[in-house]
């Protein structure tokens, strides 16, 4: 679905955000999906040190949000979450989780995502669903 430039444009826009500083990276994956890792360590842990939800939030709405913008014309439209709901259902305590999302609805004004999740050993770690609302720039 997204080929080598298209990631590279995905990592692009990591530069000097959130995204960037919790290390989030988008990686090749199978056709029809988007992928992105991110490292569980003192970036994206809470006190108990296990994977932060804020930060599993985080990178499925990042995942999401990037796939909806390569999947329009960017300059007539932007893109914007407007829900996220996030399951977690096993808790990390370092290496790399990643995400892999597909598109369940493609219209003219949402997109709907189905994000899962995994950690290095292929465990399902959470389940997350994105809306985005898709939005006609302003001349």
């Amino acid at each position: 679905m997204f080929n080598a430039e298209q990631l590279a444009f995905a990592n692009a826009l990591r530069k000097d955000t959130m995204v960037e500083g919790l290390g989030i990276t988008f990686i090749p994956s199978a056709s029809g999906t988007l992928a992105a890792t991110m490292p569980v360590d003192k970036r994206t842990v809470q006190a108990m040190g296990l994977l932060h939800g804020g930060a599993t939030a985080a990178l499925a709405e990042t995942l999401g949000s990037v796939g909806s913008t390569m999947l329009v014309d960017r300059e007539k439209f932007a893109v914007m979450g407007i829900e996220l709901n996030a399951n977690h259902l096993k808790g990390v305590r370092s290496g790399l989780v990643t995400a892999t999302g597909t598109v369940l609805h493609k219209g003219r004004t949402t997109h709907v995502w189905d994000i899962r999740v995994n950690n290095e050993q292929g465990e399902l770690v959470a389940v997350c669903r994105l809306t985005n609302v898709v939005i006609t720039k302003k001349p």
